[in-house]
Order: structure tokens, then C-alpha cells, then sequence
């Protein structure tokens, strides 16, 4: 985000700001607040103006989700403490503002790991929270709010409720992209580690049948599971793919030089992207010889290779500023799920974004599990593919209008956390729990509090 002239730091850290999503692609200005304490929080909810606030953590939604144009935006990122830790219980006790890099810092020496792990680390328990993140191990433990034991929301009216998994609140603010209230604290129970280490098996499929039916034959067998696809390559290539599986690694597994400090959480660090790129640089040329060298330099098959949490989990964090490589028109990151039994919609899309030759080369296929009790969570039972291509692709916008109506006809949806231009009309065939959702925060917050730029395009 970039900061504008007029502002008046005296105020909860208050900033007159463009804020813009991950992706760069539609920024708006604010009034951005950084409360310092609960009652800061409480303050700014209840001063936050006629055009409403919504909670922000780390800014890496990719949409606009934690934009609210005209408005204030909550930056938590100051309520930041990790309160307490049951080392034998494996829970934490933290504020919302408290990022998963901060959390492997302290627990992994403990001998624990958060449960659910996106492809950064730099988002915040609250965002998790909003979002219902999910990882490479949904097919095992489902998403991040499946795992929260409790969580304090500050609503509309100014009150801090503590709300446990099983009652409607929680349910709506699981995936309800900050849209019922701030998240102030969460507990969460974790994941059990020997090592900081994991153990990885690499393999490539020749094209998209190939890699489907690896997947299906073999997941049980691992906690974590991705396959990296070229969508760039076509006819009997459609689809190969490179597909990496694991487990954190035993300590009997580690060689004996490991051994000394098995929990030592590295976190390697390349240069930053420059802040100005060359317009153009990722086109179908270039992405198509970055695929092309990337599967070819994947093994076939491999088992057992030990790698750092940092780099099987995250690694573009290591490129501080990475969305920069798209330019200054930014990108938009598609990510959508069809269903067990669908998988004649998952190849028809591959297949029109091959021959559509859409640049991307972060294109990741995963198996989700069983669907979570977030409204509008977006996790369900099927394949979800999620792909980054340059917004200034022409003719973008009506072909992903295109996908979005072929992923609702599959029963299908999309990842709000991710979305800045689902039409509306798609929104309640896509999340059945819409009308439910709405009816909860209208009673909850019948004077809009609480609002986004999301909320306002999708009418949430």
C-alpha cells in the first residue's frame, strides 16, 4: 500500500492511504487505523464513519477483501502478542495480529507447527481466520478454522464475544472475510513435530489424466500434497504436471550433523523485487521456457529428500515483493474447486487455459477434503486449481467470466479471498449458505459497520 499526503499520525496511527490487494489490481483510498490495544480497536469500530471499516492484517488477499473505499480500514498488525503456550497440550493463545512466520518462530523450537499453512507465511491468525485458509494438508486436516478452539470477536455494538466452533457466529466468521467482526485473539491447537524438516517424494506426470490419477491413487499415504501444472503446454502435454508430496521429517531421519538442533526454523532471504519492472517481462515466451526448464529439471521420481519448512511450504517468501514481477497493471490470481465426479469441467478449463495461452507459471492443482462449516468457506470434496496471469491480458476479465459460469454449472466456486471480479449473480450458486450468512449480519450489524469493497460488489 502507498501512503497519501493527508494524515494525522497523532490519532491510533491514523493514514489517509491507497490500499490495494496483493495483486495490485484495484486499489482504493482509506482511512487506515492501527490500533494499538483492544479498546483502540473497540474505538475505531465505533468511529469508523458512514462508509463503515473492515479489519486488515498482512494485505495479502489478492483481491480486494480488506479494502473498504471512502472508508477505514483496521490495520491489526500492532495487536500482535502470543499470550500463552501449552507446550504439553499443544494449544496457543494469541492476538489476531500475530503472523504464522511469528508463530513457527516461537512453537517449532517447542516441537510444534501450525496446523494449516497457506503458500506464505506472512498472513495473520485474523486473516486466516477471515479467509478459512487452506493448505497442502486439507485433504487430511481441512482448513485453518477447523483448528481454532475459540476466538474473541469485537461485533458491531462494541461488545467482545468469545465464540467457540459449533454456534452460527463462529460459522459465519469462518471465511466471512472480516465481514461479522475484528477478530482479537484465537486459540489453536497445533501440529506435533519432531523435526524442522520434511521429507519430500517428487515425481512428474506427462499430462493431466496422468496427474489426477496420481493423486487419487496415492494422497492418503501423505500429509501434504501439491502438483505444480503447465498450463502453457497443449495437445498430448495438456496438463503435465510436477507433483510434490510429504510429511515432517522424523529425527531418526535426519543425518547425524541435523541431529544437533532439529527444530532450528532457517528462512532463507533472496534480493527484493525491483519496485518498477519491465512491462511485458512475463509473457507467453518468457513463462513458456520458465515451464518448460522447471519440469524438465524435476526429477522423475525421487523419495526422501529432506528440505526446510521455509522452502516446501513458502517458498516465494524468500522474494521479498514478488507480486512485483507482473508489473505495474498487477494480476489476478483465479482460484476455483469442482467436485469429486466433475472432472470433466477441471479438463475442459485446463484445456481452454492452455489454448487460451494464458502466461502463468504459478499454477497449482490439490485435492481438497471434507468441506468445512465456514458459510462461506471455500474449501469443499474435490480438485481446486488456482493460477496467477498478468491483468493486462486482453480480453481477461470475459474469459474468466467464462470459467466462473462453467465452475457454477459444475457446482463449483471460487476463492473470495482471492476474487476482485466474480459478477454477483454466481455468488449464491457458488456458497448455498449465502442467505443465511446475510441474514446473521443483518441482525448482527444492522448499520453496516462492517463492509468491504468485496462486500459491496458481491451485495454480501
Amino acid at each position: 500500500m502507498s501512503a497519501d499526503t493527508d494524515s494525522d499520525p497523532d490519532v491510533m496511527g491514523l493514514d489517509h492511504t491507497t490500499v490495494t490487494g496483493w495483486g495490485r489490481t484495484a486499489p482504493t483510498a482509506a482511512w487506515l487505523i492501527r490500533p494499538r490495544t483492544y479498546e483502540e480497536a473497540a474505538a475505531a469500530v465505533r468511529d469508523c464513519g458512514a462508509r463503515g471499516g473492515i479489519p486488515r492484517g498482512l494485505g495479502r488477499a489478492y483481491g480486494d477483501a480488506a479494502q473498504n473505499a471512502g472508508g477505514s480500514v483496521l490495520d491489526m498488525t500492532a495487536l500482535d502478542r502470543v499470550h500463552a503456550i501449552d507446550a504439553d497440550g499443544g494449544t496457543v493463545l494469541c492476538d489476531a495480529g500475530v503472523s504464522l512466520h511469528r508463530l513457527m518462530e516461537v512453537l517449532l523450537p517447542l516441537g510444534w507447527f501450525v496446523p494449516v499453512t497457506p503458500g506464505t507465511r506472512y498472513v495473520t491468525v485474523g486473516g486466516a481466520i477471515g479467509a478459512d485458509i487452506h493448505g497442502k494438508n486439507h485433504h487430511v486436516s481441512g482448513s485453518f478454522a477447523r483448528h481454532v478452539l475459540a476466538l474473541e470477536l469485537l461485533t458491531a455494538d462494541g461488545e467482545i464475544r468469545t465464540v467457540i466452533p459449533g454456534t452460527p457466529l463462529f460459522d459465519a466468521t469462518a471465511g466471512g472475510m472480516g465481514l461479522t467482526g475484528v477478530i482479537l485473539t484465537a486459540t489453536i491447537r497445533l501440529q506435533p513435530v519432531e523435526t524442522s524438516l520434511m521429507s519430500v517424494d517428487t515425481e512428474r506426470a506427462s499430462d493431466l489424466d496422468d496427474l489426477m490419477a496420481r493423486l487419487a491413487a496415492t494422497d492418503h499415504r501423505y500429509r501434504y500434497s501439491v502438483a505444480w501444472v503447465d498450463l502453457l503446454a497443449r495437445g498430448a502435454a495438456t496438463g503435465r504436471a510436477v507433483l510434490t508430496r510429504g510429511d515432517h521429517a522424523p529425527l531418526d531421519a535426519l543425518p547425524a550433523r541435523l541431529r544437533r538442533d532439529p527444530l532450528a526454523f532457517r528462512t532463507p532471504r533472496l534480493p527484493a523485487t525491483p519496485a518498477i519492472l519491465p512491462e511485458g517481462l512475463l509473457n507467453r515466451t518468457t513463462v513458456g521456457l520458465f515451464n518448460e526448464l522447471w519440469y524438465r529439471k524435476a526429477p522423475r521420481a525421487r523419495t526422501g529428500q529432506l528440505q526446510r519448512i521455509s522452502g516446501f511450504f513458502h517458498p516465494l517468501d524468500g522474494v521479498p515483493h514478488w507480486n512485483r514481477v507482473y508489473g505495474r497493471g498487477g494480476f489476478v490470481q483465479y482460484q476455483f474447486v469442482v467436485g469429486y465426479g466433475r472432472e470433466d469441467a477441471l479438463r475442459r478449463i485446463v484445456r481452454r487455459i492452455s489454448e487460451r495461452r494464458c502466461p502463468s507459471f504459478l499454477a497449482v492443482l490439490k485435492r481438497f477434503g471434507e468441506s468445512d462449516p465456514g458459510w462461506l468457506s471455500f474449501p469443499v470434496p474435490g480438485w481446486t486449481l488456482a493460477l496467477d496471469i498478468p491483468a493486462g491480458l486482453p480480453g481477461l476479465g470475459a474469459f474468466l467470466d467464462e470459467l466462473d459460469e462453467e465452475v457454477a454449472a459444475a457446482g463449483g466456486r471460487v476463492y473470495l479471498a482471492k476474487d476482485a471480479r466474480l459478477r454477483p449473480e454466481l455468488l449464491a450458486a457458488m456458497y448455498p449458505r449465502l442467505d443465511d450468512f446475510r441474514e446473521l449480519r443483518a441482525r448482527l450489524d444492522p448499520s453496516g459497520v462492517f463492509v468491504s469493497d468485496l462486500a459491496r460488489r458481491l451485495s454480501l
